[in-house]
């Protein structure tokens, strides 16, 4: 029988890959995003090419009605969801002290409240079936200080840390994946054209090596996914420098 996951921020980037890597798998999707046209795109790509059955679910997950539809889906004991992806995001261009504060509460509530609200929607048929993986795609910015972003983010993986071993033995794995930075339209979203992000290019990983490397996480079970051997060993160095090198290291990129 095949297996469903729904990922949010289905539409490009990494909530892409993930679709097409899992969809490659044989796992049936549910595609959440805004964009109902890319997602239908996308959709019918995967359809095609897998064999996969895919559901489209247009939403804004800031709009508490449209987020109710996902909701109810994570909750359907009809169809059930096997897979949740946490992949919707987004940055915020200027530092804190120059954001709307009202960005940045939405910007939160995106990072840590949706997230947590799906969680709990899903875990329940998870624990029902003794089985479920839940994968909440987090940042290399939750392990050094850097900003709102890495803040809300931190939050992911403090979360999944405690979860992957609280529910390990109920069948349950919570993983939070941690890249660096990806080429994707994360950038292009914040109004920086490519090259002009301010990171070297020896830094930037590809998103199918970044997906791939992290499902071989979650199947593994892993509390935490750093793709990548340069991250792990920069991770690894910012725990043992102070937070001053650390910050300024960090803040070197938009």
């Amino acid at each position: 029988m095949a297996r469903t996951a729904l990922i949010t921020g289905a539409s490009s980037g990494l909530g892409a890959e993930y679709a097409r890597q899992l969809a490659a798998r044989g796992m049936d999707l549910v595609l959440v995003a805004r964009d109902r046209e890319a997602l239908a795109v996308l959709a019918a790509s995967l359809r095609d090419r897998h064999r996969v059955r895919v559901e489209v679910l247009a939403a804004d997950l800031l709009h508490p009605r449209q987020r109710e539809r996902v909701v109810a889906r994570l909750s359907d004991a009809e169809h059930p969801i096997d897979m949740l992806v946490n992949n919707a995001g987004y940055g915020l261009r200027q530092g804190f002290e120059a954001n709307d504060i009202d960005d940045e509460v939405r910007h939160l509530e995106l990072h840590v409240t949706v997230p947590m609200r799906l969680i709990r929607a899903v875990l329940p048929g998870m624990l029902r079936r003794e089985s479920g993986r839940i994968v909440n795609v987090a940042s290399v910015a939750a392990l050094v200080p850097r900003g709102t972003y890495g803040a809300a983010k931190a939050w992911l993986v403090s979360f999944s840390r405690w979860a992957n071993v609280h529910y390990r033995d109920r069948g349950i794995s919570v993983t939070a994946v941690c890249p660096g930075f990806v080429h994707t339209n994360f950038h292009e979203r914040l109004g920086l054209p490519p090259g002009d992000e301010g990171v070297p290019e020896w830094m930037w990983l590809n998103a199918p090596e970044v997906v791939a490397q992290s499902l071989r996480d979650v199947a593994r079970g892993r509390s935490i996914s750093i793709p990548s051997a340069r991250y792990k060993a920069l991770v690894a160095l910012s725990r043992v420098l102070p937070d001053a090198v650390v910050v300024a290291a960090a803040e070197r990129g938009r």
